[in-house]
């Protein structure tokens, strides 16, 4: 694709980077054939390439209008559409740049600020967002359905493993997780204890930026994961094995670091070689098959329909190790009709585009429940939320149901 972008921003970074971008795509539209809302809408805008042509007429000095912003909204950056791409065209970072610039020649309405800026404002502070989701939580009986799809019913969170180990690892504990599912991340404590290694919160670590970010506010973002660079690296210095992530949205956001400050010299070296920590539970866990193995060989009965988040399988590329390492352990685990599909969830694209999120959402419960599972497992607490709203058959995180194992046995 043939560029000439406008003055304003070919000679900025971001604009260098969309140029390189742009110059990947080839027309081809085999994007279109994976994107959700195209399939949903059949409209050409509301599909990669389409976007992908808005983008490049705003940087090129179109004035963008409400439809151009309407239409990039719609996206769910799930980047189904990389995983897609024969060119490798990086449709995600694409769209960063080219939502941030609409934003600033469009604006939003009054209405729209204040559900933006409410979003921004409690989901990334724990201290907010717990005692909320605990009011919530208290009420959710006299809840209206649309709230109530928002608030998970109050779970308990189990014991932290306090054995100590030699191996240490951190784990990003993170911003609406803690108070939504507490007892993922304390049942990752205690598998990776049971395999002889200690997980580590770093008390200063916060929200990994993703929520900023995908609601265009970038400087914030970078806050944010200036914070916690600052609150891990003693402990990367101290010689931390890796920084673990149980959302995969967060992993594939923290992986992303490096680039994301990059034009930061006073952060870019530490902000690589934290991305390079970074690891999804599944990274981990398969490492130690052996064990697992012969530990609960044939010990669940359940049958399994497993859920691949989308910043799993298309934003860190990462297919096959959960499913894997289940079926070894004996586990009758099936991957439904059509997995690679958007569940709808999409961080907080369910609270801003509700209609096209539910829509996707029942599309995918029908294709999972379809396998007659005793359980749905993800890998991302966005997923598990939005998914539970609309069966009564569980949805856990998969390291539940190995932690759940490992008790038994």
């Amino acid at each position: 694709m043939q560029t000439n972008l406008a003055d304003f921003i070919k000679d900025t970074r971001a604009g260098k980077d969309a140029d390189e971008i742009l110059r990947k795509c080839v027309h081809c539209g085999f994007c279109t054939a994976t994107c959700p809302t195209y399939q949903l809408l059949g409209d050409e805008l509301d599909g990669p390439r389409g976007r992908i042509y808005l983008i490049k007429q705003v940087l090129e000095g179109k004035p963008a209008t409400e439809k151009t912003q309407q239409h990039l909204d719609r996206c769910l950056t799930c980047r189904n559409c990389e995983s897609t791409c024969p060119s490798g065209v990086q449709y995600g970072r694409l769209l960063d740049i080219g939502r941030q610039v609409v934003e600033k020649q469009v604006g939003r309405s009054i209405s729209q600020k204040i559900v933006r800026e409410t979003l921004k404002a409690v989901l990334p502070r724990p201290w907010i967002f717990q005692p909320a989701m605990r009011l919530g939580q208290s009420l959710r009986p006299l809840l209206p359905q649309s709230l109530k799809n928002k608030v998970p019913a109050a779970q308990p969170s189990g014991a932290w493993a306090t054995t100590s180990h030699t191996r240490k690892m951190l784990l990003l504990d993170g911003c609406v997780q803690p108070s939504m599912s507490p007892n993922i991340n304390t049942a990752t404590s205690r598998v990776l204890s049971f395999l002889g290694v200690e997980l580590i919160v770093a008390p200063k670590a916060g929200c990994c930026g993703a929520i900023r970010h995908h609601l265009n506010d970038h400087d914030a973002s970078l806050d944010d994961m200036r914070r916690n660079i600052d609150a891990w690296w003693p402990y990367v210095e101290a010689g931390a094995e890796a920084i673990v992530m149980t959302a995969s949205g967060c992993g594939a956001t923290v992986k992303e670091y490096g680039h994301l400050l990059a034009h930061d010299p006073a952060y870019a070296p530490k902000a690589e070689r934290i991305s390079v920590l970074t690891r999804d539970l599944s990274e981990i866990l398969p490492d130690f098959e052996v064990q697992l193995v012969d530990k609960l060989k044939g010990k669940i009965a359940e049958r399994i329909v497993w859920h691949p988040p989308c910043t799993l399988q298309h934003g860190q590329q990462i297919r096959g190790k959960v499913e894997g390492l289940l079926r070894a352990i004996g586990v009758d685990v099936q991957l439904c009709a059509d997995s690679h599909l958007c569940c709808g969830s999409a961080g907080t694209y369910s609270v801003l585009q509700p209609t096209l999120s539910y829509q996707l959402r029942d599309n995918k419960l029908a294709n999972l429940l379809a396998t007659k599972p005793d359980m749905v497992l993800s890998a991302n607490i966005g997923c598990l939320t939005h998914l539970q709203s609309g069966t009564e058959t569980p949805v856990k995180h998969w390291i539940e149901l190995i932690d759940r194992a490992l008790t038994a046995a």
